[in-house]
């Protein structure tokens, strides 16, 4: 393969890639985006076994690999259930680091082998510590995320006295070593390289592990960032302008979603970074045995949304887990063939990551023209007869508008505003910022508890 055709095959699988993110921002092209994304990296995939075949004729073992992975990608594929897409996405982005850091180790053990000059150049030697450092610290750093996500490790904010100046310590030693790395001639490399390799892996543990489940959803856009620029600068050094060009373009939507979501919290991407928000409190559950709530059943529910004439619907992780998308669709149905006007309303971090309740609803057929952001929908609660919760707690917490709140100032769907609200839940614990919400105590809201599921599902009988 010539040159210019593999330029102009990387040139088309590029652009593949920039469709898919375009395809992907909205969940009625979504479906197009992935294909143009599944397409741009076949091409990627294919044309660099093609130029690899060219030098060394040797791609079995390269084969054998993808056969492995792609086995155990369908399987996981198969198996994985909605409400453990966060932390698939985390474990993926782990993988990505990982790569990264094996193929810089690759590297500079054999340069030649990887199409570099033997020894290594001081650029060369730069390119390869960016990538190496990205990569353990998005390694460790999503191992992290991915047991806080799963539950096998407690979402909890991990902090000690002088965290922040340990990871500072760490940081400026592993850069200290990176220099030194940069400066070794190459019989005496290993050393510095390892080190710094070692002290990233360590940062990432320590960088994660401070930050509380409120903060997840952008601790995955984060990650998923800092896998593109590790994927990026491996790119550069194994001079691959494909790996360049689809590194960047995660590297820069994943910033750009981080940015969005702390937005959306009212959150600095460095207070996220210093971490310490959305841990469990003590003070939300003894707050509870203070106030009363009006609870329901699902036939009073289900009355008060039948009389109704516009119902805005809450998703948030409650219903995901439940896997309850499918009933609430169903009870949609119902309630629109009674004349009753039914819209969605999304928060931009509802769940355990970007996008969680537009994929969950997406699943279920919802109709994309009933589905509303946040901004769009805020100016509608206060007309709205209904607003019905599911599962979502600290989206809607009027907290947020409160001086002094934890959460003062972030963005929230303000369901409050509604004449009546109905919230499903399964208990009256807090939501991961760990903080009470006064309107389950409003005199408007009625508590139906149980499983989101169950519930809807008895919504739907009682309605009928």
């Amino acid at each position: 393969m010539s040159a210019n055709q593999l330029a102009l095959w990387y040139l088309v699988a590029a652009v593949s890639f920039i469709l898919a993110l375009k395809g992907l921002s909205s969940p009625a092209s979504a479906r197009r985006g992935n294909l143009y994304g599944m397409v741009g990296m076949a091409i990627a995939v294919l044309v660099t076994l093609a130029v690899i075949y060219s030098h060394s004729k040797n791609v079995l073992p390269i084969l054998g690999g993808m056969v492995v992975g792609g086995v155990i990608g369908a399987i996981v594929a198969r198996r994985v259930q909605m409400t453990q897409m966060p932390e698939l996405v985390a474990a993926m982005h782990s993988l990505v680091g990982l790569a990264a850091v094996f193929i810089a180790t690759a590297a500079v053990n054999n340069p030649e082998a990887m199409g570099l000059h033997a020894p290594l150049t001081g650029l060369h030697k730069a390119e390869l510590f960016i990538g190496t450092f990205i990569g353990a610290i998005t390694f460790s750093g999503s191992v992290i995320a991915f047991g806080k996500l799963s539950g096998k490790i407690r979402s909890a904010p991990v902090v000690f006295k002088g965290q922040q100046y340990l990871n500072l310590t760490i940081g400026i030693a592993m850069i200290g070593f990176g220099i030194a790395f940069f400066a070794s001639p190459e019989r005496l490399q290993w050393t510095p390289f390892i080190a710094m390799t070692v002290l990233a892996f360590l940062l990432g543990f320590l960088l994660i592990i401070p930050i509380g489940g409120a903060d997840m959803p952008v601790v995955i856009s984060m990650l998923n960032s800092y896998s593109g620029w590790a994927a990026a600068g491996i790119g550069f050094s194994l001079d691959n302008p494909m790996l360049i060009i689809a590194g960047s373009l995660v590297g820069s939507s994943g910033a750009i979603l981080s940015y969005i979501m702390c937005k959306a919290m009212n959150r600095s991407f460095i207070s996220v970074i210093l971490g310490g928000f959305g841990g469990e409190t003590a003070d939300a559950a003894g707050d509870d045995q203070k106030k009363t709530v009006k609870s329901g059943s699902a036939d009073d529910a289900a009355f008060l949304l039948s009389n109704a004439d516009t119902v805005i619907i809450v998703p948030g992780y409650g219903l995901a887990v439940a896997r309850a998308q499918h009933a609430v669709k169903e009870l949609a149905a119902k309630l629109t063939q009674k004349g009753v006007t039914v819209k969605y309303a999304i928060h931009p971090v509802a769940g355990r990551m970007p996008g969680h309740m537009n994929v969950l609803l997406a699943e279920a057929e919802v109709p994309y023209d009933q589905v509303y952001e946040m901004e769009d929908i805020n100016g509608e609660f206060a007309q709205a007869d209904v607003a019905l919760i599911l599962g979502a707690n600290d989206v809607v917490n009027p907290l947020a508008e409160q001086k002094g709140s934890a959460i003062y100032g972030m963005p929230i769907i303000e369901a409050y505003k509604a004449r009546s609200v109905i919230v499903n839940k399964r208990s009256m614990a807090s939501g991961y910022a760990g903080l009470d919400n006064p309107l389950f105590y409003m005199d408007k809201t009625m508590m139906v508890f149980g499983d989101a599921k169950k519930v809807v599902e008895d919504l739907v009988k009682a309605v009928e």
